[in-house]
């Protein structure tokens, strides 16, 4: 069966990449022949820094630049030694005066991911379990993956989740030890914070929950000898607690810090670490200049630096407030996320700071979700108090321009991040004197001719087979086959149609393009939650439908302006109807509006390819083998046609109680052996109002050894009023049809149907591509576009595909 092809992931944070390193927005390079911190030089212009981690800036501090010269001089540029051998002659300096900050005994490691490599699967034991914040740190992330190869299992919660991570925890006791909860103490993108407090609570009220938190963004600004915000919050680090923080960013130097309060645990992990083991140690610069900073964090030095920085802090977070710009989370952490919500009014943003001379960070995804793009903006030691009352004046006269060019509006940007709209402007409606839309929420609302002579001429889209759709799923009394329908036209001052298509609400299954491991697993849990890992999407087309979903009149001088304003209507219902997900679906490769469509916050994935079969291999010729190629004939006649006279074959247009009975059954069978496309098993409603409508047919094959009326396999089969004909559903009886090549006998009958018919395009569907080219199909790459509330769904479904990977 086919599937999305999973380098997905790579491919879009690729193209998402690439397309900002093509504005001037990543991979830049500084030029500066000496660097001060408070600017940087890009492309020949000298900016204001507000893109560093350095939030003490003691990374230009001297006595640290010094401590790290010396020690070059005395020591060299690197010990290259293992530290399990020997350590250089600074880093026992360096663990007692971090032992006297903490009082704690360290551990210390080149870098905080080589860290969580050395650490979390020493610390994690077989009978423990773990459950991830999906906002936590990569390296956090793709340590606990070195978990799934023992077995441990590794849940995931979506961000800050209590009520969803109190869940996973009762569902882990019992069976597990220890359970891990894996999160950030400052989150580095929107720069909010772990609710410490409740988390402590939940390991009083359940003892087997343990807390592991990576601190390195909350490290020196905050707390007791700049111990961080995690320790700062907790006090006094109980044996239920791990914490993991930096000698790098704030602190000034390099390496990271790990500590516990078991001695015994501590020394296990010395002892034997992975990367503590066989990776090189800290240089001797780098623990120098960490004993330096040492030094000022043991000193009052680092209270007066803390309350610098906080003042420069709350000048700019008043500054911004004031004007009432969206950021994502108000605190007093240096670190300001501020709200875009698509790539392209961050891009344009950005390049707007750029060009008035202030660097900062793009956030953009997979570290975001994507239609939560934004600016990333810290304020450092560095920063002057004019710099920063420049940078808010700069903000505030471009964030609007920017929003207003880029047609989104601060309303939108809101709604993307979930703040409150009370106040904010309407959404900016696209040339809306030029063009008008049209919205029913049933075919019979839309004059037949018309939707017919533009979308009507796809799959089972004609005005008729809607009909179907709509009596089949809009009453459905299942939830999982329940739609809602929504059809959109939009004409310019003519009264032409530019733009016609129709969508529908409904539950996916989150796994529906996953491998068929994960479904397998997911399927399993859905025996008993069979809503488990569903969400509510509002997409073109259907879950039914296959095809051109969209007609687009691409010649038209406001064809671009037409597709801005339906998707300014459809992220009013996606916000308006509280949909997870909202998916445009199934475009050609190299779509026109293929960039467009993805700077307003839509991600591109790979679908499964399309087969047809159109008039040249259908009509042209008498003997349909002839039509294909020679290694394509062998096949036909080796395969096929020598055994089609095993098979009786009826076409019929209503099938009885009997039939239809034995018709669904067979239908489940193929649903339920193939999880390549993993939606909702239909409802025997689905086929019995086929019955019912006049388009529907059904291609019958029955073993000529089998008994009467006992049907071996079952096309169902759509005739599109503008000749197409539609094999959209199949059945088979997998042991009658044993060594008779039922599937292949299935689709030969219904090219020979469609001839008959003299109809000359079948569209054949997503599924099995290989053995449909073999007799003569098309495949035709697909895409679509698709944005999320969060990316919680797809990085479960990548965690489960790695997990049964390593379970391989």
């Amino acid at each position: 069966m086919a599937k999305i092809k999973h380098n997905n992931f790579i491919d879009t944070v690729d193209t998402v990449f690439a397309n900002a390193k093509e504005k001037g927005l990543l991979h830049l390079y500084s030029e500066d022949e000496n660097l001060s911190g408070r600017t940087v030089k890009i492309k020949g212009n000298e900016m204001l820094h507000f893109g560093t981690t350095g939030y003490l800036g003691l990374e230009q501090d001297l006595r640290l630049k010094e401590a790290a010269i010396s020690a070059i001089s005395n020591y060299g540029t690197q010990f290259p030694l293992s530290k399990t051998y020997l350590s250089h002659p600074l880093y026992a300096e360096l663990e007692n005066k971090i032992e006297k900050m903490y009082n704690i005994p360290p551990i210390i490691t080149k870098n905080s991911t080589l860290g969580h490599m050395a650490v979390i699967p020493t610390l994690i034991r077989d009978e423990d379990a773990v459950i991830i914040d999906h906002q936590a740190h990569w390296s956090v992330q793709n340590a606990c993956q070195l978990l799934k190869l023992r077995g441990i299992p590794v849940e995931m919660i979506r961000h800050n989740n209590l009520e969803m991570l109190e869940d996973k925890i009762r569902a882990l006791l019992g069976r597990s030890g220890k359970i891990w909860y894996m999160a950030d103490g400052v989150y580095s993108m929107y720069g909010d914070y772990s609710p410490v407090q409740e988390l402590l609570r939940l390991t009083q009220q359940y003892p087997q929950l343990h807390l592991y938190f990576d601190d390195v963004h909350g490290m020196s600004w905050k707390g007791k000898n700049g111990t961080g915000f995690i320790f700062d919050a907790i006090g006094t680090l109980e044996e239920n607690i791990f914490v993991v923080s930096t000698l790098s960013k704030t602190f000034g130097a390099s390496g990271a810090t790990f500590f516990c309060s078991d001695p015994k645990l501590r020394e296990k992990i010395k002892t034997f670490g992975g990367p503590l083991t066989f990776s090189a140690q800290l240089e001797p610069a780098s623990v120098a200049a960490a004993i330096a900073s040492c030094d000022i964090h043991l000193s009052p030095e680092i209270y007066e630096r803390q309350a610098e920085l906080a003042k420069k802090t709350e000048l700019f977070s008043s500054l911004l407030s004031n004007s009432g710009m969206p950021l994502v989370s108000v605190n007093d952490s240096p670190v300001f996320f501020l709200g875009m919500g698509t790539p392209a009014t961050a891009y344009n943003f950005t390049k707007r700071l750029f060009s008035e001379g202030f660097y900062l960070n793009l956030g953009i995804y997979p570290a975001v979700p994507i239609k939560n793009t934004g600016i990333r903006i810290t304020i450092s030691a560095h920063n002057q108090n004019e710099d920063i009352t420049e940078l808010a004046h700069a903000i505030g006269k471009h964030f609007h321009k920017a929003v207003e060019e880029t047609g989104s509006s601060e309303q939108k940007i809101r709604q993307a991040f979930r703040m409150d709209i009370t106040g904010t402007l309407p959404a900016k409606k696209q040339q809306e004197k030029m063009l008008q839309m049209k919205e029913v929420c049933t075919i019979s609302d839309i004059e037949k001719q018309e939707w017919n002579r533009h979308l009507g001429a796809y799959n089972i889209f004609d005005w008729e087979g809607m009909q179907y759709l709509e009596q089949t799923f809009s009453d459905s009394q299942d939830p999982a086959n329940k739609w809602d329908f929504f059809y959109y036209i939009i004409r310019d001052q003519n009264m032409q149609v530019v733009l016609m298509t129709f969508c529908t609400l409904g539950f996916w299954k989150d796994d529906m393009l996953a491998t068929e491991s994960v479904s397998r697993h997911l399927e399993e849990i859905r025996l008993t939650e069979p809503m488990h890992m569903t969400s509510k999407v509002l997409s073109t087309g259907s879950l039914f439908t296959e095809g051109q979903h969209c007609f687009i009149d691409k010649g038209h001088p406001l064809a671009q302006h037409s597709i801005e304003m339906l998707l300014n209507r459809l992220e009013e219902s996606y916000n308006e109807l509280s949909a997870d997900m909202l998916v445009l679906r199934d475009f050609e490769n190299g779509f026109q509006w293929d960039e467009m469509i993805r700077n307003q916050g839509y991600f591109r994935i790979d679908m499964p390819e399309s087969c047809i079969i159109e008039n040249k291999h259908l009509l042209e010729f008498d003997n349909y083998g002839s039509a294909l190629s020679p290694r394509s004939r062998q096949h036909f006649n080796r395969e096929i046609v020598k055994f089609e006279k095993f098979y009786n074959v009826e076409i019929k247009d209503f099938l009885n109680e009997e039939e239809l009975s034995r018709a669904y059954q067979l239908f489940c069978n193929v649903k339920n052996r193939n999880l390549a496309i993993n939606n909702f098993t239909y409802s025997r409603e689905v086929f019995k109002n086929m019955n019912s409508c006049k388009n529907w047919e059904f291609i019958i094959l029955t073993l000529k050894t089998a008994k009467p009326g006992d049907i071996t396999g079952i096309m169902f089969c759509y005739k599109n009023s503008s000749l197409v004909y539609v094999p959209e559903l199949i059945g088979m009886d997998y042991t009658a049809s044993a060594g008779y090549n039922l599937y292949r006998q299935l689709l030969y009958q219904t090219i020979k149907r469609a001839r008959e018919l003299k109809i000359s395009r079948i569209d054949f569907g997503i599924s099995a591509t290989f053995e449909k080219k073999k007799i003569g199909a098309d495949v035709i790459p697909k895409v679509a576009y698709m944005q999320s509330r969060d990316n919680y769904a797809m990085e479960l479904m990548q965690m489960l595909q790695n997990e049964n990977k390593a379970a391989r």
